[in-house]
């Protein structure tokens, strides 16, 4: 087995891909020998320098690990993610590598359920455009027209797992009836289960992905889902950007094959078509749906709790693999 270099510090030494929240880096530079290499101007120096050293990973969703970086840190044996998507770390190459990986589930879910209802009742009621009308001074030359009710729709969610749970709750207290389509049907749910993606999308005002990202899902939605969801329907996205083709979603709203959307994430983040920003019948949000500050402080409480569980040789909290 290698010999670690140990810090001078003796305590053990952690990566950080990219910042997470504050008070979790503060408790890391406490705990462990932290290297931050989003500060580095060059990379590839600084992986040299840590090669030896270097345990743990801690990462965020826009900090994606893939083979060659843990090729270039070869002791690292965790990679702590703040997120509880895993999409942005190569699981292949850790399970090879017998990396340890973890996430943040559960912590978050309330969080991006509140975000995923606050996007039904935006587009549905026009919030953002009533908005810019009372801004401009629209509102005293004209009044706006009638919009749709959230209240007696139909609503479909794609992945029923936390997050889709947390937010049929909360369509439910809407009086939205609710749908869901998965891979399989849930034992205990009483909603209506659709095997059929398309099927649901017909018959739904609503579509609510709330589905993790992955090959499983990639490009699920794609134009024939998004032209039966129709001109009166609504996608609304606050799983992953992966899951819709973004380039069928794009000329589903310019040609009004697909009534409107809400979007927290996208396929290439923080990078979007420009045709979306000039759309009306479109609310941008940038994927912050966890961002409240009590869901990110357990998050980051979450992440550094598994590290001290691994180097204290206890199981980890929340494994993924």
């Amino acid at each position: 087995m290698r010999k670690l270099t140990q810090p001078e510090t003796g305590r053990p030494a952690v990566v950080l891909v990219v910042p997470i929240f504050p008070t979790a880096m503060d408790v890391l530079e406490t705990e462990f020998t932290v290297h931050r290499l989003w500060e580095e101007t060059d990379r590839d120096a600084a992986l040299v320098r840590w090669a030896d050293e270097a345990q743990a990973l801690v990462t965020f969703a826009n900090g994606p690990v893939d083979a060659a970086l843990m090729a270039a840190l070869p002791n690292v044996k965790i990679i702590a993610t703040m997120t509880v998507g895993v999409d942005h770390i190569d699981l292949e190459a850790a399970r090879k590598r017998g990396i340890q990986v973890t996430h943040t589930p559960d912590v978050l879910t309330e969080a991006v359920a509140d975000l995923a209802m606050a996007l039904v009742l935006s587009v549905a009621r026009q919030i953002v455009v009533a908005d810019r009308f009372v801004r401009t001074g629209e509102w005293s030359r004209r009044v706006l027209p009638p919009v749709r009710s959230v209240s007696g729709s139909h609503v479909g969610v794609v992945g029923l797992g936390r997050i889709g749970l947390a937010f049929a709750r909360r369509a439910a207290a809407f009086d939205m009836r609710v749908s869901y389509y998965g891979p399989r049907r849930k034992p205990d749910v009483g909603y209506r289960y659709y095997d059929n993606l398309r099927a649901l999308a017909r018959d739904v005002d609503y579509l609510v992905i709330t589905a993790p990202g992955g090959p499983q899902t990639d490009r699920m939605i794609d134009g024939a889902v998004l032209a039966d969801l129709g001109p009166n329907g609504a996608l609304i996205n606050v799983g992953r950007g992966s899951i819709v083709d973004e380039p069928a979603l794009v000329a589903a709203l310019v040609n009004g094959t697909l009534g409107a959307a809400g979007l927290d994430v996208y396929a290439n983040e923080p990078h979007i078509p420009e045709e979306l920003c000039a759309l009306e019948n479109v609310v941008l949000l940038p994927h912050i749906a966890s961002a409240t500050l009590e869901t990110r402080a357990a998050m980051g409480e979450l992440v550094v709790n598994n590290l001290r569980a691994w180097f204290a040789g206890r199981p980890v909290l929340t494994p993924v693999i």
